[in-house]
């Protein structure tokens, strides 16, 4: 099990997560990160725990316009699964993925080499 520092808000969490999965947890918490600075403009006078409800909410907000945009929407009354077009997507995440990973692992071996 890996183990990995984020940074959300200027704070810094350690957080646990499998092997290989060390880009995509740095990747979301950049996400979240991104959301909690426009929500608080880089100020620091905002209280934690409502900053967490309001990026919550934020992304909420987005899954939801997502969702709602779907042309075939999948309730748990319809198992409708377009199997060909969730391989593509998984696919490209997957390459997105990959090319961040290299990304980050050239950005880590110039940091060390300072």
């Amino acid at each position: 099990m890996a183990q990995v520092t984020i940074t959300i808000n200027s704070r810094e969490y350690a957080v646990a997560c499998e092997d290989g999965q060390e880009a995509r947890i740095y990747l979301l918490a950049n996400i979240l990160d991104e959301k909690a600075q426009a929500l608080t403009g880089g100020s620091m006078q905002i209280n934690e725990n409502m900053l967490l409800a309001m990026v919550g909410l934020v992304l909420a907000d987005e899954l939801y316009e997502l969702k709602k945009g779907c042309v075939t929407p999948i309730t748990t009354n319809e198992q409708h699964f377009d199997n060909a077009r969730i391989l593509e997507l998984d696919n490209a995440i997957s390459q997105r993925l990959k090319s961040l990973d290299k990304k980050l692992n050239l950005l880590a071996n110039e940091l060390n080499l300072l």
